[in-house]
C-alpha cells in the first residue's frame, strides 16, 4: 500500500474534527466487524493531493470502539484543555494515532504494542480499582499514570506500561504540536518576510563607515 506523505498526514490532522465518542452500548471486548470502516468524513473530498488509496486508508478502522474511547481519554489526560488551547482530542490526536497504526503497521510492531498497551492499562486499573481506565476517577487514573510516566523511577514490574505510555505520549505530542491548535498554542509565526534596513547608524559611525553600498 502506498505510504501517505507527511505533508498529507499533517494536512489531514490539521483539518480533522474532534474524534468520535464512545457509542451507546459499547462494552469491553467489542470488535469491529471484518472489513468495517469509518463513515467517510465530509472533509475528505475537500482535501487536495490525496489519491483514492489515501482516502480509502483514512476511512479504515484499527481501534475497536472501546479501545478508541480509552485512546481518547488517555490522550486528553496527557494534553488537557487549558486557557490557551483545546485538548488532544480537539486537535485530532485520536485520528492521528489510528492513522499511524494503519499507515505503518509493520514499524516496530506498533499495532501489537498499541493494542497490548491499552489492554495492559485497563488490566492494571482493574487490578487496582476494579474499574477499567475510562471508568476510573481522574485521581485513580493519575495514580496509575504517575507510576509509568517516569521511566527512571518506575518499578520494574510496570515496564510494559512504561514502554506503552512513552510510545503513546510521543504519538499524542507529535499529533498535537503539528496540528493547527498546537501550532497556535506555540505561537509559531512561521517564515515571514523581513525588511533589512542595513546596520544601525551608530555602528556605522563607530566604524567610520558612512555607506556600505
Amino acid at each position: 500500500m502506498k505510504k501517505i506523505s507527511r505533508r498529507d498526514t499533517l494536512y489531514y490532522i490539521t483539518l480533522a474534527g474532534v474524534a468520535a465518542g464512545l457509542p451507546a452500548g459499547c462494552k469491553p471486548g467489542d470488535k469491529p466487524a471484518e472489513g468495517e470502516t469509518h463513515p467517510e468524513p465530509e472533509s475528505i473530498d475537500g482535501l487536495t493531493g490525496l489519491s483514492e488509496e489515501d482516502k480509502l486508508l483514512l476511512q479504515q478502522k484499527f481501534f475497536t470502539d472501546y479501545e478508541r474511547e480509552t485512546v481518547r481519554v488517555l490522550a486528553n489526560r496527557i494534553i488537557p484543555a487549558d486557557d490557551r488551547s483545546g485538548n488532544a482530542e480537539a486537535a485530532g490526536c485520536v485520528h492521528f494515532i489510528e492513522f499511524m497504526m494503519l499507515d505503518f503497521p509493520e514499524e516496530f510492531e506498533m499495532q501489537t504494542k498499541m493494542r497490548g498497551g491499552l489492554a495492559w492499562l485497563n488490566y492494571e486499573c482493574m487490578k487496582r480499582f476494579n474499574l477499567d481506565f475510562v471508568s476510573c476517577s481522574e485521581a485513580q487514573q493519575t495514580a496509575v499514570l504517575d507510576d509509568i510516566a517516569w521511566p527512571d523511577s518506575a518499578p520494574p514490574e510496570l515496564s510494559q506500561g512504561v514502554e506503552f505510555f512513552n510510545m503513546f505520549r510521543d504519538f499524542t505530542a507529535t499529533a498535537f504540536w503539528t496540528s493547527k491548535i498546537g501550532i497556535e498554542d506555540l505561537q509559531f509565526m512561521g517564515n515571514k518576510p523581513t525588511v533589512w534596513d542595513g546596520p544601525p547608524q551608530a555602528w556605522l559611525d563607530r566604524l567610520g563607515v558612512s555607506d556600505l553600498g
